[in-house]
């Protein structure tokens, strides 16, 4: 009998072509009844989705419809593989169906969806075009065609943002280190935000600068400070004539002629290359840009340079920004902070004495 035979063997009695005869159109209706079970499950609605796979898997396993009749079967499985959102089988069911039959447009449509679903805009694209040359009145994939296209550039648009967010933050990054600049934790980003130093067209940085008063731990903030400009300019114009007195200095001791400004000297621990540019990056739509084979070149452990004589550290007014963040025991808690204490104080002594230090 021709169930005994071995796969592959010819028959050579009527009798064996008979069975196998028999074999091939029982494979047949049972393949074209798992089809049209499959394609109830699917007019049943979502629940019956997986019994429709189950259905079309079982009619393709019969092996013996034809070439396009199987692409039909693979079309109709990419496409309730759609419908739950298993796009990757989706696309392969869909391949299959038009390797098996290259004109099947419902095949084209349905990889094009996958594709675009899976991000891979390219090949929907290609999808897409080949669908209409094969079908040109077909306004289902004109549609998709124009979505895909309209996904293509805002993709291109966001990763030519990304790429120009990147390369402004490592130019920025390589001025930064250029100069000597340390960069160090975040120290008072409640105040701040998160706000990032700027390089201009010019080669030129620009700094947010955070201005704490010692003494009620109040703030003002300097948007931009020009690493060119001198301290005693900004201050000039914060202790102006014009200027309001500070609210919590009801004896008027803050004035311009007996203000002084300090800052922390080895107060942290340098931040290593690829933690700078993750900071310059932040808030940015380069945020989520692969920045391998960024090495970090900083020192992350504090070097001998910096280490004791730890504290306060008068800032001449006469020099510039640049001048005095290079300097070698400043470690910048991202934005540069800087202290205001008056000489008429209370607090004074004991700041220039090294008794006071900023709360945690």
């Amino acid at each position: 009998m021709a169930l005994w035979m071995d796969a592959g063997a010819t028959p050579t009695t009527e009798n064996e072509k008979a069975d196998l005869e028999a074999i091939s159109a029982l494979k047949e209706s049972a393949a074209i009844e798992f089809k049209e079970q499959g394609n109830e499950c699917v007019r049943k609605g979502k629940k019956h989705y997986s019994e429709a796979i189950d259905c079309y898997t079982k009619a393709i396993n019969q092996g013996v419809l034809s070439d396009s009749e199987t692409s039909i079967l693979f079309s109709n499985r990419s496409h309730v593989n759609l419908l739950l959102g298993n796009y990757r089988r989706a696309l392969t069911d869909a391949e299959e169906s038009m390797r098996l039959c290259p004109h099947n447009v419902k095949a084209v449509y349905r990889a094009a969806k996958a594709s675009m679903s899976l991000d891979l805009l390219n090949e929907a694209k290609s999808y897409c075009e080949k669908g209409i040359e094969n079908d040109p009145n077909n306004e289902d994939m004109k549609k998709l065609l124009k979505l895909v296209n309209s996904k293509k550039q805002e993709k291109e648009q966001h990763e030519a943002q990304v790429s120009r967010a990147v390369v402004e933050a490592k130019a920025c990054l390589s001025a930064i280190e250029n100069r000597g600049v340390k960069i160090g934790k975040a120290m008072y980003r409640e105040l701040t935000g998160l706000k990032k130093p700027m390089l201009d067209k010019n080669n030129i940085l620009h700094w947010p600068v955070l201005l704490l008063y010692a003494e009620a731990m109040t703030s003002d903030f300097v948007e931009d400070f020009c690493e060119t400009d001198m301290f005693a300019t900004h201050l000039d114009m914060m202790f102006s004539e014009d200027s309001p007195p500070l609210p919590w200095d009801i004896n008027n001791e803050y004035s311009r002629d007996v203000i002084e400004l300090y800052y922390e000297a080895s107060s942290g621990t340098p931040l290593p290359r690829s933690r700078v540019l993750q900071y310059l990056l932040e808030g940015t739509k380069g945020s989520q840009a692969e920045t391998t084979g960024e090495e970090d070149t900083s020192v992350t452990k504090t070097p001998s340079y910096m280490k004791g004589s730890s504290g306060m550290v008068k800032v001449n007014e006469r020099r510039t920004l640049h001048d005095v963040l290079k300097e070698p025991k400043f470690v910048i808690p991202e934005i540069p902070v800087f202290y205001i204490v008056s000489k008429r104080s209370k607090l004074y002594k004991d700041f220039i004495a090294g008794k006071w230090s900023p709360p945690n």
